[in-house]
């Protein structure tokens, strides 16, 4: 008899951590949808502000198109949980197009960036803002330990694109490693 009752225990236990898991993915990608919406409704911004691009943060800025994946992910100001969940984040120290600097993008390895480990050299990145359309090369990507200080430099010298998301990409819990993927522009 106990164990029947242990049984029915652990059965409604797996069904209520496979619900509350499924409507957490519902409810993430309707997060996705809304910036992703929103970052198209900033695009048709084009002209109609005379004022630097300067986002607040968790503002859906524009879109990260990745032709190979046939993705179109919105971009988010900032890095933090909340903006994350909304799709890839740009890292609030790092730079935009145009100002030749190193511009950041960050994303769940679950969830936005679930692909990125198919990219390889070679391979396109589209930035799109209300100010242009700016497309990148992929150089090289690398694995660096998640506590790697040296692949966000904030140079000002030249303009390149990195993608930072955790590794590897199939690891239950906080993943120890940072996958990265470098971009030239073109």
């Amino acid at each position: 008899m106990f164990q029947k009752f242990i049984s029915a225990i652990l059965i409604i236990a797996g069904l209520w951590l496979a619900i509350v898991g499924y409507l957490n993915i519902v409810d993430g990608q309707k997060e996705v949808d809304q910036s992703f919406q929103s970052a198209q409704a900033a695009i048709q911004q084009k002209g109609k502000t005379d004022s630097p691009f300067a986002p607040q943060t968790g503002e859906a800025i524009g879109l990260l198109h990745i032709p190979k994946l046939k993705a179109e992910l919105p971009i988010v100001e900032g890095t933090d949980a909340d903006d994350l969940a909304k799709g890839v984040g740009h890292f609030h120290e790092s730079y935009f197009p145009n100002e030749h600097g190193q511009i950041v993008l960050s994303g769940h390895r679950d969830t936005v960036f679930r692909r990125t480990g198919e990219l390889v050299k070679g391979d396109q990145l589209i930035i799109e803002l209300s100010y242009g359309r700016f497309v990148y090369e992929i150089e090289k990507t690398k694995i660096v330990k998640k506590d790697d200080q040296t692949i966000i430099t904030l140079q000002q010298e030249k303009e390149e694109l990195i993608l930072t998301t955790c590794y590897p990409f199939s690891y239950i819990g906080p993943a120890p490693n940072r996958y990265i993927i470098y971009g030239k522009r073109i």
